[in-house]
């Protein structure tokens, strides 16, 4: 089996900061031509993107595509609701989570993955304030410790 060929585009950084990943998924993502340019020249931000389940069906929201600047009349709207491609098991799966308290979907990471772009979503609960100070005090401390060594 051959090694699949993955080129990141944009990472949410703020999500492990703001909320605990209980599980991750890849999914697909239905995009329109100038959209996926744009991915390419790396114009996008996820930081305020959330995912929700309409009908059975999960739409990434929030989630920035800037405008491609050689399109013309008929370019995308940047903040559009993008359909995400997955199994209606994951779908499933996911809603019932989403139902209980405290629970969300976010997106991680976007990617292209053998040509196709891939988003990487996560089931998340949210952090509270000193869950957030908690990760501050680990990761000075991590930096001290590789200082230290040095």
């Amino acid at each position: 089996m051959e090694q699949a060929n993955i080129k990141i585009i944009v990472r949410n950084r703020k999500a492990h900061f703001e909320y605990s990943i209980i599980q991750s998924f890849e999914a697909g993502i239905v995009l329109h031509g100038t959209e996926v340019k744009s991915l390419r020249a790396g114009k996008c931000n996820l930081t305020d993107g959330f995912v929700e389940i309409v009908n059975n069906e999960a739409w990434l929201k929030s989630a920035h595509i800037s405008e491609y600047s050689q399109g013309n009349i008929n370019n995308h709207d940047p903040f559009r609701d993008r359909k995400l491609l997955l199994n209606a098991v994951e779908i499933k799966k996911l809603n019932q989570k989403v139902k209980e308290k405290g629970y969300t979907i976010i997106p991680l990471a976007l990617y292209f993955k053998n040509g196709k772009v891939k988003v990487e979503i996560a089931l998340a609960k949210g952090k509270k304030l000193y869950d957030k100070r908690e990760s501050i005090a680990k990761r000075e401390m991590e930096r001290e410790r590789k200082r230290s060594k040095y």
